[in-house]
């Protein structure tokens, strides 16, 4: 049954709209061009969205063109604003940005590990009210939230866990009753995924597995383009996965003596040690741009570039191996991304000594890269969810 006018106009629309925002600004020539649709139609929709306030022309292609057709439509970008929150331990991370991704306003907050949890989230909530206000007016459309932990995949709600902060899901449900604007939470893994996928290393790969390697460990699985979470949201809690070479086995409590163990920051912390290679900071420590004191191991052994710290980067790569390969064994994923502040740090080098093994341990051919994005994809992969909220809401006339 065909579509109606009403929705078949609805569909270019958001179409257009999409591509606007990806490639934008876009004259009429080129939307034709992309969207497959006639000179007329790309005239009316254009007509539609601008009525609508939803885009604007905002210059002209070419020096020396002139006329309707040299016209460039581009997105309003300041008619709403998104936020994206990356939640971690010890601190929140938040940025705002408008619905092109542009970053207007940022901010980091520590919490310390003896906060009081109500002090913790009115602490919290206040940095995001007033990074939204340093933005600007614009009201905050859509927020997405990166945390730690499981995502119930019926409700969408973040479930505490052993081991967390009881602020991580007061602070949800406070920012969920507080804000106006649509307050989305995701494994903060899940989002380094998407992050990594549209920006980052594995832009080019609608199956793979990403390893995320920072404070702590967890893994995201994306299977032809779709993030999979498991039926109680917890596919790619790695950490619990038993592996030889540890003290003894995890439990539904505790992840000691799984996967995280062995490639957690202070396990990796305690291997460097052992070869002599200090991080320079305690567990711990080291800034946001630095990361854990695992990043700053791996980046301390390839400069030394000397037989103490190839030995090292080899041991952390057996281990690596380890988990990675029941990883491959079961999803065959054909990618593997090393991603987080250690995957990052240890780039090309550690990647490959991780294929290398991974080729000896298993028949399934499995390419392994250094994520790009650092610690800074779980903030990106929140952006992109707030800014896919907002498309679905805004980007449609009377939105």
């Amino acid at each position: 049954m065909p579509a109606s006018p009403s929705t078949a106009r609805a569909i270019n629309d958001r179409l257009a709209l999409r591509l606007l925002q990806q490639d934008g600004p876009l004259t009429a020539t080129q939307l034709k061009t992309l969207t497959g649709l006639s000179r007329p139609t790309v005239a009316d929709l254009v007509e539609r969205l601008q009525d609508a306030g939803l885009v604007r022309v905002v210059g002209e292609s070419g020096a020396d063109r002139r006329g309707p057709n040299a016209r460039l439509y581009g997105i309003v970008a300041d008619r709403a604003h998104l936020a994206a929150l990356d939640v971690r331990t010890d601190s929140v991370a938040v940025v705002v940005a408008d619905l092109l991704g542009v970053t207007l306003a940022e901010a980091t907050l520590p919490i310390g590990g003896d906060t009081h949890t109500r002090r913790a989230v009115e602490r919290a909530v206040e940095t995001v009210e007033r990074t939204a206000r340093t933005a600007g007016p614009a009201p905050l459309h859509s927020v997405g939230i990166g945390a730690p932990g499981l995502i119930d995949p019926a409700s969408g709600e973040l479930r505490g866990t052993a081991g967390l902060p009881a602020w991580h899901v007061a602070l949800v449900k406070e920012l969920q009753r507080r804000l106006s604007a649509t307050v989305l939470v995701e494994n903060e893994t899940n989002l380094a995924a998407v992050a990594e996928h549209r920006t980052g290393a594995a832009q080019d790969r609608d199956t793979f597995v990403l390893l995320w390697l920072g404070h702590g460990i967890g893994a995201a699985v994306m299977l032809d383009g779709k993030l999979r979470r498991g039926a109680s949201g917890g596919a790619g809690e790695i950490g619990f996965l038993p592996v030889p070479g540890t003290s003894g086995v995890p439990s539904s409590v505790n992840c000691d003596g799984g996967f995280h163990s062995l490639v957690g920051s202070g396990a990796v912390r305690e291997l460097a040690a052992g070869y002599g290679i200090a991080a320079g900071h305690p567990e711990g420590g080291g800034s946001p741009e630095q990361g854990p004191a695992a990043a700053l191991a791996v980046r301390a052994a390839l400069r030394a570039g000397d037989a103490d710290g190839e030995a090292f980067l080899a041991a952390l790569a057996d281990r690596l191996a380890l988990g990675a390969a029941s990883v491959v064994s079961v999803l065959d994923p054909g990618c593997l991304v090393l991603a987080g502040e250690v995957g990052r740090a240890g780039g090309d080098v550690l990647a490959a000594l991780v294929e290398e093994r991974l080729a000896r341990m298993s028949p399934l051919r499995t390419e392994v890269r250094a994520g790009t994005l650092g610690g800074g994809a779980v903030l990106r992969g929140a952006l992109f969810a707030a800014r896919d909220a907002a498309q679905d809401a805004l980007f449609a006339p009377g939105g």
